[in-house]
């Protein structure tokens, strides 16, 4: 292992440098070689001695070095590190490095992947991992990513870069607060974890949950826990969805919601529950290829189905296999299929029509029927092949029994 060491005049400069491969069980510590380079410097020149006395009152606890520069190299000889500090002072009971205004590059593959800087840091190196605490910043150069934290670590043969305590992450397309973040540079991808919240530009969103995996180069947002997620118009809640997890693509504006799944729409306030569904922000859809039950609070009206669509600006849904529409009154419409338009609160539903109402006891069958559930007005017709519809009055007494 070869180092160079310079000084010069009484700022007593010095560049601590590995030029050489580090195996692991010969590397020293940033301490070690702050003291080495002491060491050495203060057998040739009486200077040197003279600094270090200025440095602390005492000299074997706090030693004071400028224009430090720190780099680590991998088995093959490519940087994975390089920290540089106007000042730097190490304090022996607690083994560390103070510096101050530390800049610096972490490498991967021969390449910078993120620049670190701070105002103070104290730093702590093993040739294996850097770490570094202080409010530190981390930009990543290629797209323009800063993650702030107090606390960072760099794992170059994991690939891993770990921020942590109080992360604010800054990007053109979104914005996240969490407790950590996990980066893996080759991956273009960062996790967040503890209390993450996280806002897109666009579309307008929010995203609140304990873990968030955000892939950079696919533009798409992963939870893998229970999340919400806000969507804003002019500044304000529109829409609201929920779910054990969930996938937004940011570029097609696409959010899939599943296990558990629910949608609050405030216009029309509709509620969707399904264990998957699809949100289009786009093209203002929501579409389940589930079991879905959609609920219509003015009308007091919930509609169960195999599966549904709902265009929102037209404020239409379609739902399709085996639907029922139950109304306050306990009202009930079947069908195979149903187009229910909640602007003037009309149903058609068609095929194998059952309607059944209370007071007074009805039952209707037919192929088509159309009408407000609502009111009780609906207009049930025959099919194609006898064109009669069935209708059963119900006594009273066997109403009463029923």
């Amino acid at each position: 292992m070869a180092y160079q060491f310079h000084k010069r005049g009484r700022q007593g400069e010095r560049k601590i440098k590995n030029y050489s491969p580090t195996p692991p069980f010969l590397f020293l510590p940033l301490i070690c070689l702050l003291i080495f380079s002491l060491v050495a410097c203060s057998d040739k020149s009486p200077l040197a001695s003279q600094e270090n006395s200025a440095a602390s009152s005492n000299e074997d606890s706090n030693l004071t070095f400028f224009d430090v520069t720190l780099e680590q190299a991998d088995e093959v000889g490519r940087p994975t590190w390089k920290v540089q500090a106007k000042k730097a002072k190490y304090t022996k009971e607690k083994q560390i490095g103070q510096a101050e205004s530390p800049y610096g590059e972490l490498y991967q593959d021969g390449k910078v992947v993120y620049q670190i800087k701070a105002d103070v840091a104290d730093i702590e190196q093993d040739g294996k991992q850097l770490f570094l605490k202080g409010r530190i910043f981390a930009t990543d150069p290629s797209n323009g990513i800063i993650l702030q934290g107090n606390e960072l670590e760099w794992r170059p043969q994991d690939d891993l870069l770990i921020v942590r305590n109080q992360i604010n992450g800054n990007h053109k397309q979104l914005q996240a607060v969490a407790q950590e973040a996990r980066v893996k540079t080759r991956e273009q991808r960062i996790e967040f974890s503890g209390r993450v919240v996280a806002n897109s530009s666009d579309p307008q969103l929010q995203v609140r949950t304990e873990h968030l995996i955000w892939n950079i180069k696919e533009e798409k947002l992963i939870g893998d826990r229970p999340l919400e997620i806000d969507r804003y118009k002019d500044n304000k809640i529109s829409d609201r969805g929920k779910g054990n997890s969930a996938e937004v693509n940011l570029k097609t504006k696409i959010a899939t919601i599943k296990q558990n799944a629910q949608l609050e729409l405030l216009n029309p306030p509709v509620q969707i529950t399904s264990n998957s569904m699809t949100w289009n922000m786009n093209a203002e859809t929501v579409t389940t290829n589930s079991p879905v039950r959609m609920f219509q609070r003015a009308e007091n009206l919930t509609v169960t189905a195999n599966k549904g669509e709902m265009k929102i600006p037209q404020k239409t849904v379609y739902l399709t296999g085996n639907v029922n529409a139950i109304g306050q009154r306990r009202q009930s419409l079947k069908s195979n299929t149903l187009t229910w338009y909640l602007d003037n609160k009309l149903v058609e539903a068609q095929g194998n029509v059952v309607y059944w109402q209370v007071d007074p006891r009805l039952n209707f069958t037919g192929e088509t029927a159309v009408g407000n559930l609502q009111t009780e007005n609906i207009v049930v017709k025959g099919g194609n092949s006898s064109g009669r519809v069935v209708t059963e009055i119900i006594p009273q007494e066997r109403a009463n029994r029923q």
